[in-house]
């Protein structure tokens, strides 16, 4: 396998799902009245940025281009999940998304064969991932007291069922589009 070639798509994957991450912010920003939790937000926002342009300026280290990704982790979350209407649904879908960033690149940064400045990108985008859960549990934990807990918990678990499913169905396009650009390489 061309370690290049699968580090390109992989990152673009990465990219495309930080690129996505913060639309999904800007959307919680634009329903936020809370100047505590629009700042919070902001800075979200920013990170989510930030992190998608590390992977894309990984990608050019390489000496790729990012690859489009047409359909990749939001868009299957989106059709699992739908439209979030209200605060709760989107603080609870986000709390479930950076649960499973962070899982996904502590994974990776485990790898025994991750370059040292892909790593720093990994354990940079892990405090980043920390700090978001951190406050959106806070909100969720606030939200408690309005919503009652047993319903914040019931829709954090119905999130997390729907994100696993549409994880697993990313996953299974990410790894037959791994397959066909090593063929392809392996073909050159």
């Amino acid at each position: 396998m061309d370690k290049k070639a699968y580090d390109i798509l992989l990152f673009s994957y990465y990219r495309e799902a930080e690129l996505r991450g913060a639309d999904l912010i800007l959307r919680l920003i634009n329903r936020a009245e809370n100047l505590s939790l629009q700042e919070k937000l902001t800075k979200h926002l920013a990170d989510e940025t930030n992190h998608a342009w590390l992977w894309t300026d990984r990608i050019r280290a390489l000496g790729g281009v990012p690859a489009r990704i047409a359909d990749g982790y939001h868009r299957h979350l989106r059709r699992k999940t739908g439209l979030p209407s209200h605060l709760l649904e989107l603080l609870a879908l986000t709390c479930v998304v950076e649960e499973r960033a962070q899982k996904r690149y502590d994974e990776h940064a485990s790898r025994p064969d991750v370059d040292a400045e892909t790593l720093a990108v990994l354990k940079l985008m892990r405090t980043d991932e920390e700090d978001h859960l951190a406050w959106v549990k806070e909100k969720l934990a606030e939200l408690e007291h309005i919503e009652g807990k047993d319903k914040v918990a019931a829709t954090l678990e119905r999130f997390r069922q729907l994100e696993e499913a549409a994880f697993a169905e990313m996953d299974a396009d990410e790894q037959q589009a791994i397959r066909e650009i090593t063929a392809t390489v392996t073909a050159e």
